[in-house]
């Protein structure tokens, strides 16, 4: 039997339709001039996807057993709340994060220009390095036809 720690990848997805009355709210930045999503929360589907990969990792289930997807402590609130509870909460399990990869999938925002601060942000967030990158689906579906966007997150946890 191997004496190293564990290694566990958890894997977590967020959808939300774009709220052109709200400002976006993605990876913990806000982009002027693009659609908000809608949401209880900011709709910050970045941090979204990224509590759903940390807590499936550490089998620690899902983004509405941590902070409640109704509770109305958490309208409108900043979705890094949620992001740095997740990192507590694996934290206080034994867990550390590796990394996180995040993809973003959409026609818009384009995340090139910002994926740097992106990165940076949720990277400060976690105290691990987060890589995010982002596509299109060539006009093919929901966010093809710009009516939202989905983000997938990776993560990397080891156990001590």
């Amino acid at each position: 039997m191997s004496t190293s720690p564990a290694l566990r990848v958890g894997t977590g997805v967020d959808v939300h339709a774009y709220d052109h009355s709200a400002r976006l709210r993605l990876a913990g930045l806000t982009w002027p001039d693009e659609p908000g999503l809608s949401g209880h929360s900011d709709g910050d589907a970045v941090c979204h996807a990224i509590v759903d990969a940390l807590l499936s990792a550490a089998g620690l289930g899902t983004i509405g057993d941590l902070v409640g997807v109704d509770e109305p402590t958490t309208v409108a609130a900043d979705s890094t709340t949620f992001v740095t509870q997740a990192a507590r909460l694996l934290y206080e399990h034994s867990w550390q994060v590796i990394n996180v990869s995040v993809q973003i999938i959409g026609e818009h925002p384009r995340s090139a220009p910002r994926r740097s601060e992106a990165e940076a942000r949720m990277s400060d967030l976690l105290g691990a390095p987060v890589s995010i990158g982002a596509t299109t689906t060539d006009h093919l579906g929901f966010t093809g036809r710009g009516e939202g966007l989905a983000v997938i997150a990776t993560a990397l946890i080891q156990g001590s």
